[in-house]
């Protein structure tokens, strides 16, 4: 007989749904010849240094656990690479955990400040990921929409009409994933003043910092006057050095905020792998003329992607960093899902349809082009073949 194991599942996981993304990026996987936009994932292999670094501590023999925290001398990197990048200054001390990504950092805050049925504010569109991890802490996540109209970007207005009693945290994500819009230091600075006003907790998922195309220079939010004691900074090396397979995040906050954290991190991980943080230290020292590298090439396909989506007849924003674009899909008459899937199956695209980044995200898709230029002028012609065989916009 079949047992029935729904009876001990949580009732929260229980109604959590697997990822849209992971869901298309799958059915691409199964097929021969598919131009994948889908994962954001840089198409760079890590630079040689990085990899070499953690090559030679493995023939050193650094396979131990490290301190809870990571090694001090990371988080001596880590607190300059902040300290001269941002302007924000963090003791490596007491101030800055090592993590599994920043997948992780993000469970371990929300898990350290929520109480059942505290609620966390979540602009949207937003990563896929975000809503489950308050879910799972015992919180309850709010959306606040955001549309093309004004950038994809949060309002003071928005943010005052939707904290309640019950609010204790803001979740932003800048550059922004899946819209790569990116608030800059007014509008922060707007923010924040709501921010302080109601006493809120601020968690800036700033993983895309290093991957902004705009003459003003990036605002880490903990660098906004009054944010620094109530924003817990959320970032890694995945993007920006492209590391994603290497697991290696790290966050940054008051001393008080982070002690709370370890003492998560010390019963459910103990450390991150010991030679993974060896290459990352060699990325920061070293690495940084490859990072510019890299995000000049990104610019380069940003500015093709969005131009020719736009002739093309799909209505898409110029983003200010990250590298997705996400372009309106309305004028179609197909639903998110609609086109994503016929896309696949017809062209070989895959693209990810923008209902799983929340409701605000219907009617478009998410696009990444951390490809090729020579795989994205492809993707390209086979969208805009789409389009004219469904004769689903005029062109």
């Amino acid at each position: 007989m079949k047992h029935e194991y729904s009876y001990y599942f949580s009732e929260v996981v229980k109604d959590l749904k697997p990822s849209g993304i992971r869901k298309f990026f799958d059915l691409a996987a199964s097929m021969e010849g598919v131009i994948s936009l889908g994962v954001g994932e840089p198409d760079f292999i890590t630079p040689w240094g990085t990899r070499e670094a953690a090559i030679l501590s493995l023939e050193q023999g650094y396979t131990s656990y490290t301190a809870n925290a990571g090694l001090l001398e990371l988080r001596e990197e880590i607190s300059k690479y902040l300290s001269t990048r941002f302007g924000v200054h963090y003791d490596p001390t007491n101030q800055i955990i090592v993590t599994i990504g920043a997948s992780q950092a993000l469970d371990l805050a929300f898990r350290a400040i929520l109480n059942q049925g505290d609620e966390v504010l979540i602009v949207e569109p937003t990563f896929v990921s975000y809503a489950p991890l308050v879910s799972i802490a015992g919180g309850k996540p709010i959306a606040i929409s955001t549309s093309p109209e004004n950038g994809f970007k949060v309002t003071p207005e928005q943010l005052e009409a939707a904290i309640t009693e019950r609010t204790k945290a803001i979740l932003l994500c800048s550059p922004n994933n899946p819209t790569g819009s990116m608030l800059n230091k007014s509008e922060l600075e707007a923010i924040a003043a709501v921010i302080e006003k109601h006493d809120l907790i601020v968690l800036s998922d700033e993983i895309y910092s290093e991957l902004v195309y705009e003459d003003e220079p990036y605002t880490s939010f903990a660098a906004v006057d009054g944010m620094y004691e109530r924003t817990i900074l959320i970032n890694g090396f995945s993007k920006g050095f492209a590391m994603t397979g290497w697991r290696l995040g790290f966050l940054a906050a008051p001393s008080e905020l982070v002690s709370v954290m370890l003492k998560i991190f010390q019963y459910t991980t103990m450390c991150a792998p010991h030679m993974m943080q060896h290459g990352a230290i060699e990325a920061l020292r070293n690495g940084y003329h490859e990072v510019e590298a890299m995000r000049a090439s990104y610019c380069r396909r940003r500015n093709y992607m969005v131009q020719t989506l736009n002739e093309m007849g799909l209505d898409c924003h110029m983003p200010g960093g990250a590298f997705y674009v996400f372009p309106s899909i309305k004028s179609t008459g197909l639903s998110s899902e609609q086109f994503a899937e016929e896309l696949l199956m017809q062209e070989k695209v895959a693209v990810v349809p923008g209902n799983v980044f929340g409701e605000s995200g219907e009617g478009y898709i998410r696009c990444s082009y951390a490809t090729s230029m020579q795989q994205l002028q492809e993707a390209m012609k086979r969208i805009q073949r789409f389009i004219k065989s469904k004769k689903l916009v005029t062109l």
